[in-house]
């Protein structure tokens, strides 16, 4: 029989292993970002959006099909649909942003929705953003700032930096509004319906504003790409962050997804040959603390609150005592959901 310190060495190596699954599925969005940049210059960026969902959603649906025929009902629809008008959004703005600027750059603006999130919550909800929002938001536009400034030439954000950071603004949307219509729903029938809603906006929009591709005249690696986009960007890294989410607390998971950005630089330095100023790095530093202000040491106060309510609860009580609300409960699913700014990518 295995003792208690070799059951806790094991629980800690299956923690990590779905840490690591976080890691792989951020490497995963950060590659997506450098195969997005190198393939709208051939491949219209809406219509883009529109294979690359329509194919996600057929795929995951048919995997999943027994699942989506049994759960699918009317409020998966309409719930679906607008949180696949956000998906489309978010990802119009993001490959239409990936035509004007750099790989590096989408990369960690789009990562500015965990920054975003809770003043846009605060806008919707009347929850006020904590002092560690605060203070991740002074860090964060400090950092885009250094991304911005140009040198001689002063500050600058292009037309590609600036819908990329609207980009970020639909993102935090579709957080805000998954933790809003993720209770009591089948989340994956969520994402098929979502991916589907949002496959069919690419295709309408991207057919009346972009001329058609030459299917036939695609190279090969563009249609790696769209392969690439679909089923790993899509499918695959989202099935290890849904896997890795349900072990992971919000905090460390929200870091780990975090590193996307890190990933993306790194590939778009490697495969695209990017070059990093001194500017851009002191930029993408600050906004890499702003994410990690915003989203782990609010966690931590958390906890502590959780521990010390829970030391407090195990102290004999007084008739009534505990009858009022705590504000250091444990936070519902849909509150972990804002909390870690997981979000699909």
């Amino acid at each position: 029989m295995p003792s208690a310190s070799q059951h806790t060495d094991r629980s800690r190596t299956t923690l990590w292993g779905y840490k690591l699954m976080l890691l792989l599925a951020a490497a995963i969005w950060g590659m997506g970002t450098v195969v997005i940049k190198s393939t709208v210059d051939e491949f219209p960026p809406t219509l883009l959006v529109g294979v690359r969902f329509t194919a996600a959603g057929l795929l995951l649906g048919a995997v999943s099909w027994r699942r989506v025929r049994s759960a699918l009902d009317v409020g998966h629809v309409k719930a679906g649909a607008v949180l696949g008008l956000f998906v489309f959004l978010s990802y119009w703005a993001n490959s239409t942003g990936l035509a004007d600027t750099t790989a590096s750059n989408s990369s960690f603006l789009t990562t500015l929705y965990c920054v975003i999130i809770p003043f846009l919550g605060w806008a919707m909800t009347g929850v006020r953003p904590t002092r560690y929002n605060v203070a991740a938001a002074l860090v964060c536009i400090a950092g885009v700032g250094c991304v911005a400034y140009a040198g001689a030439s002063g500050f600058s954000l292009r037309f590609g930096d600036l819908i990329t950071l609207l980009s970020a603004v639909f993102l935090s949307f579709h957080v805000l509004f998954t933790a809003k219509y993720a209770p009591g729903r089948d989340m994956t029938v969520l994402t098929v319906v979502q991916f589907l809603v949002s496959g069919a906006l690419g295709f309408a929009v991207g057919g009346v504003t972009e001329p058609w591709p030459d299917w036939a005249a695609l190279s090969t690696d563009t249609w790696i790409s769209l392969g690439y986009l679909a089923v790993f960007a899509s499918c695959v890294a989202l099935l290890l962050q849904n896997l890795a989410v349900a072990k992971v607390p919000p905090a460390p998971a929200s870091l780990f997804l975090a590193t996307e950005s890190v990933f993306g630089v790194t590939f778009s330095i490697l495969f695209l040959g990017e070059s990093l100023t001194a500017s851009l790095f002191a930029g993408f530093v600050l906004i890499f603390a702003g994410i990690v202000i915003s989203e782990h040491f609010p966690q931590r106060m958390a906890q502590k609150g959780q521990k010390a309510t829970a030391g407090a609860s195990d102290a004999p009580q007084e008739p009534g005592a505990g009858c009022t609300d705590d504000p250091a409960r444990p936070t519902t699913e849909s509150e972990d959901i804002v909390e870690s700014g997981v979000s699909m990518r």
